[in-house]
């Protein structure tokens, strides 16, 4: 198993202006989020780590070698990261099709270890997290389930349904679904779509044949998607406190 990691945005929301570092690298209790990620994926058996990077990539590979995780991180160049996160997505297309099962991963999420587990010893094959303890509005992508069937991810919601969470941002597809999701996302960038989220290549899928799909619930544990000034405080003062000790 291989994760494949979205680290190239700018984090315009969060100030991102060609001086703040990317979130990959702002440091909880001592640590970057890309050292967390790193020993967490690690401890679950993962072998590989497939790093996207854009804005300040020079930062990131240096973080890389001073953590000593050359042979476990390869980075891949996204020179557009100023575009939408398809794009990134799009870039690390090989890596989707390469053969095995896959975790994508959003860098910018500050998370308790057991929600990497649950995604890990799933019994869905192509599994997403979902929070239901979610905030109102459309900033949070949503995860809509029907009957006992995901029938729509997006901010928006389109379908009706029973009930819904928030996405984490943490996926795992079977050998497939992942190679599926690369033509997907290059179907969709050679259509025009590069101002597009990289959700948009996933709802995709679901929407063809939602049946393939299923979740984990992590309702109740600790964790963060870090967009904003206010994400990094919450992140230090109420998850980082929350969460379980990091594997030795």
């Amino acid at each position: 198993m291989r994760a494949v990691m979205l680290a190239s945005g700018l984090g315009d929301r969060l100030g991102g202006t060609g001086e703040t570092p990317p979130k990959a690298l702002l440091r909880f209790g001592g640590m970057s989020l890309l050292a967390r990620h790193i020993a967490l994926l690690r401890a679950a058996g993962v072998g590989e780590l497939v790093l996207c990077v854009g804005y300040r990539a020079e930062a990131i590979t240096a973080e890389i070698a001073a953590l000593g995780a050359e042979g476990f991180v390869r980075t891949v160049l996204n020179p557009d990261f100023r575009e939408g996160s398809l794009v990134s997505l799009w870039c690390v297309r090989a890596a989707l099709e390469a053969g095995g099962e896959v975790l994508l991963m959003d860098a910018d999420v500050l998370y308790d270890r057991r929600m990497l587990d649950r995604l890990v010893q799933s019994r869905h094959a192509n599994c997403f997290l979902m929070d239901r303890d979610i905030e109102p509005g459309e900033e949070p992508v949503k995860l809509c389930v029907r009957d006992g069937r995901i029938v729509d991810f997006e901010k928006k919601v389109e379908h009706e349904h029973d009930f819904h969470g928030e996405s984490v941002g943490f996926f795992r597809f079977s050998e497939a679904i992942a190679a599926e999701l690369a033509e997907t996302a290059e179907r969709l960038v050679a259509a025009g779509a590069r101002a597009d989220w990289y959700e948009r290549a996933i709802r995709e899928l679901v929407l063809a044949a939602p049946e393939r799909f299923g979740w984990e619930e992590v309702t109740g544990l600790p964790w963060i998607e870090i967009d904003f000034a206010a994400d990094v405080r919450r992140a230090e003062t109420e998850i980082l406190p929350r969460l379980e000790a990091l594997p030795a």
